[in-house]
């Protein structure tokens, strides 16, 4: 019964902002990019130096039905993952999907990253309401202007380095990303194309958003606190 408690309060919405402003490490939980590992274990591993998790699998799913089926069942994995691991409070969210992060909140799923492209941040607070945590993907100075007046929490930036994750040949920059998280009055998250050897351009940001750079290190714990403490 202790335990049930302890994990219930580790997931009221009333921690997510407090926590999201302490956070400087967000995993890009794509969990084809573990094989032939279990990501499950890779993700445990790593937990000890994560703050967000980011739920994005890439569904073989020919469906938005199969893909949210997908979604949904990564993410209750996560989070009774998390909720098992004592001593972090780890926020998780989703990816895209706000239909799977209403259906996941009362589980403890804090909200979720969206694209340009994706649901309007503005639908999507009315249908999460104002606990939960809005992340937005921006790539320019302009994007991150226009974001002033929406209900967000934070921004993802980037790419700041190229990627071959979503086919960006080119980066941005690190100093792009500095003055975007100056610019902004949420905290915002460089992500692209970052690792152990260029993490450290980041630092004077202090926060960052990798996939790759964990979720294929032959030591995932290693990995994941190198690059938290280059953040630090």
């Amino acid at each position: 019964m202790l335990q049930h408690i302890l994990v219930c309060l580790s997931r009221n919405p009333s921690h997510f902002r407090p926590s999201l402003a302490d956070a400087r490490l967000m995993l890009l939980f794509t969990p084809e990019l573990c094989a032939p590992r279990d990501p499950l274990e890779v993700l445990l591993a790593a937990l000890e130096a994560v703050d967000v998790v980011q739920i994005r699998p890439k569904s073989v799913a020919s469906s938005a039905a199969g893909s949210a089926a997908e979604t949904r069942d990564w993410c209750a994995r996560v989070l009774d993952l998390v909720a098992a691991v004592r001593g972090r409070d780890v926020l998780v969210i989703v990816n895209d999907r706000v239909d799977v992060s209403l259906a996941m909140a009362a589980r403890g799923c804090a909200g979720v990253h969206l694209g340009q492209d994706d649901c309007p941040v503005g639908v999507a607070r009315d249908l999460l309401g104002p606990d939960a945590l809005i992340g937005l993907s921006t790539h320019d100075a302009q994007q991150v202007a226009r974001a002033w007046d929406l209900p967000l929490d934070y921004l993802g930036f980037g790419p700041v380095h190229a990627t071959s994750t979503k086919g960006y040949e080119r980066g941005l920059g690190p100093e792009a990303a500095w003055i975007a998280s100056e610019g902004s009055p949420v905290p915002v998250f460089p992500i692209g194309g970052i690792d152990a050897t260029n993490i450290g351009e980041l630092a004077r940001i202090g926060r960052a958003a990798v996939g790759s750079a964990i979720l294929r290190a032959d030591d995932p714990a290693q990995a994941a606190r190198e690059l938290r403490s280059a953040l630090t």
